[in-house]
């Protein structure tokens, strides 16, 4: 295909997108490319004048008045009934709080604790090997506390994942994944593992770290058990933007989590001696909410207002689609290897290519406004986020990644020196 072919195809795609009109909703620096919503959305502007008033108002005026006169106390059911329909769940369902790394710890527990009371031989917690590391840890870590007679976990190939749940049968408690991963992009069944694991009585804990806000997602429909994310990413929430916890209704009942701090109390403001879990996913709440960040992830996620997932994960296709064919044409004879899934249908918002000088590349395109990421040991990784990148812009990428892979510009020195943040 010509260039001409391809930039007459780019502006057509361009001219058809219904997500289009979403770009004035953003902040996006003068002639920056940015490719790394993946890692962190860019500045919603209606989360820009929110945070000039909560601080300038809210906080400046009206002080800790603004618990009752803004609601500060019900943002996290607020912003978890927001995040809800791009999940596929019910407001009822979700929570904003904390991290992921804090929310895997609670919905781990919560799901041991259930599971052990059917059953105390079922402790195993299957993940896979690649999983995001944050997941493993805070598995290590349980296990480190509860012993491994409570808490073990075992890490198994991406493709063994099924053939484990036959294999661990009545010892596994927990199947634990990351429905998009990390490095390649590469989705995960959900349907299909969820209901394999629920055949031999195993609970299934999905991390949305890389699916929420990219993803056509349906929580309730796959009866998946719990689920947790991050907002910071395709959500668009900001760096630190809390996380969120999704609970089936039907285990919200037999919640028992060991983070039990007094906004997670049935009444917290009576300041009793004794815990008393809350009600429903009030359960998973412990200190006191981010309330700055959590406003602005309140007001980033209006922009998904009248929006459905499948729109948003049709132009991902077409993103991923359009920005795979140009990379080929035009750096087809560069050293990238390709490590993403060629089927859109199994592949997320990304694309992932391996090349011995990844990390330098990623950093000669920050100096050229192409804002990409790196992750080791050798992966340039692309993300796609639909609500502001067009076709013409993924073109453009390309052209100026081929003109750095053509300078060499990489081999600098400057370049190869990895900086804390990759």
């Amino acid at each position: 295909m010509a260039n001409t072919d391809l930039a007459k195809r780019a502006q057509a795609l361009d001219a058809q997108d219904p997500l289009s009109h979403l770009i004035k909703e953003f902040a996006l620096p003068h002639d920056c490319i940015y490719l790394d919503g993946n890692s962190l959305g860019p500045l919603p502007i209606k989360a820009k004048h929110r945070a000039r008033e909560v601080v300038e108002q809210q906080w400046g005026e009206d002080l800790i008045t603004s618990w009752n006169k803004h609601q500060w106390i019900d943002l996290p059911s607020r912003v978890g009934a927001k995040i809800a329909p791009l999940i596929g769940a019910q407001p009822s369902e979700v929570i904003a709080c904390d991290s992921i790394s804090v929310n895997l710890t609670k919905v781990l527990c919560a799901a041991l604790q259930i599971q052990q009371q059917k059953s105390q031989s079922r402790r195993l917690v299957i993940s896979q090997k690649d999983n995001f590391p944050t997941d493993l840890y805070m598995v290590q870590g349980l296990s480190d506390i509860l012993g491994q007679s409570r808490c073990e976990l075992v890490s198994v190939e991406p493709e063994a994942i099924l053939e484990s749940i036959e294999e661990f049968g009545d010892s596994a408690a927990v199947l634990l994944l990351t429905h998009v991963n990390f490095r390649s992009g590469f989705i995960h069944d959900m349907q299909l593992i969820t209901q394999a694991a629920h055949e031999k009585g195993v609970l299934v804990i999905w991390d949305l770290a890389h699916s929420a806000g990219a993803l056509d997602l349906h929580l309730d429909a796959c009866e998946v058990d719990f689920a947790v994310g991050c907002t910071y990413k395709y959500l668009n929430g900001g760096p630190g933007a809390p996380a969120f916890i999704y609970a089936a209704q039907k285990h919200i009942g037999n919640i028992k989590q060991p983070v039990s701090g007094w906004m997670g109390h049935k009444r917290p403001f009576e300041f009793t001696h004794d815990y008393e879990a809350g009600d429903g996913m009030q359960s998973f709440l412990a200190g006191t909410p981010a309330v700055i960040s959590m406003s602005i992830l309140d007001a980033a996620l209006d922009i998904f207002s009248g929006i459905k997932p499948a729109q948003i994960r049709q132009k991902s296709i077409s993103l991923t689609q359009f920005f795979q064919d140009a990379f080929s044409q035009y750096l087809s004879e560069q050293d990238f290897t390709l490590v993403s899934p060629t089927d859109t249908a199994i592949r997320g918002s990304q694309l992932a290519y391996a090349h011995d000088q990844s990390y330098a590349i990623c950093q000669t395109l920050i100096d050229n406004k192409v804002i990409a990421d790196f992750r080791a040991p050798n992966i340039l990784r692309i993300g796609f986020s639909p609500l502001f990148l067009s076709h013409v812009d993924l073109l453009d990428a390309v052209t100026r990644i081929k003109q750095v892979m053509e300078d060499k510009t990489y081999m600098q020195a400057q370049y190869q020196v990895k900086h804390a943040v990759t």
